[in-house]
């Protein structure tokens, strides 16, 4: 068994971008960073890291003399990151399959049952068990820069999942969508694992442009 230790400053990354995905961290005020320093408990070095990480990633922007602030969900970010999952995850996602060994095979199966389990829970954590999941089917194989990149782009759209989710019937299709590509990923159906990833963030980013659209109306 491995023992993997984290850093302080991942430690305070994640604690910082579960409330980010959340919505827990209001967008039009900048992050209160000797507030959110004392309330967790650390030094603002540790914190300032994990801000500047999580710049990096695309959930925060900074201002100068201002700080840090909550990037804004969008329409156009929608159309962005759901495009270059599009351009990459349905070949990523077949190319794993084809080199998935057992315990890959296992992992997959393993991520849709922590995702079947969270089907009924909060939102965050289920779309935190979507990204596991769809981060488990790409990660077979040699291609390491890719599943970077797609998991780079799952981190993204986790916020924007849950926004997804939030309406009645949105879950059971997604659960539905999400075994069907298992079978499919567990088949090694390349065809199958393309079309159904393709039609699943097709879908996704359809129903998001028109409820973001409404929301700023």
């Amino acid at each position: 068994m491995s023992i993997v230790v984290r850093t302080l400053s991942e430690q305070v990354f994640e604690v910082v971008r579960e409330r980010i995905v959340a919505g827990r961290l209001p967008t039009d005020q900048p992050v209160r960073q000797d507030a959110l320093a004392a309330e967790l408990g650390v030094s603002k070095i540790p914190l300032r890291e994990a801000l500047a990480r999580l710049e990096q990633e695309g959930l925060l922007t900074s201002q100068a003399n201002r700080g840090y602030f909550v990037q804004p969900m969008s329409a156009a970010d929608v159309d962005e990151i759901y495009d270059l999952r599009l351009r990459i995850e349905p070949q990523a996602t077949a190319a794993a399959a084809q080199a998935a060994a057992e315990e890959d095979r296992s992992r997959a199966r393993q991520a849709f049952e922590r995702l079947d389990r969270a089907a009924t829970g909060q939102l965050a954590e289920v779309a935190r068990r979507n990204r596991e999941f769809h981060a488990a089917l790409v990660r077979p194989g040699t291609r390491a820069l890719t599943a970077q990149l797609v998991e780079r782009l799952l981190i993204l759209s986790e916020r924007y999942v849950i926004a997804h989710l939030k309406p009645a019937g949105r879950g059971s299709r997604a659960h539905r969508e999400h075994r069907e590509l298992l079978e499919a990923w567990l088949a090694r159906d390349r065809s199958a694992i393309e079309q159904l990833v393709a039609q699943h963030l097709q879908g996704t980013r359809g129903d998001l442009r028109g409820q973001l659209a409404a929301a700023d109306a």
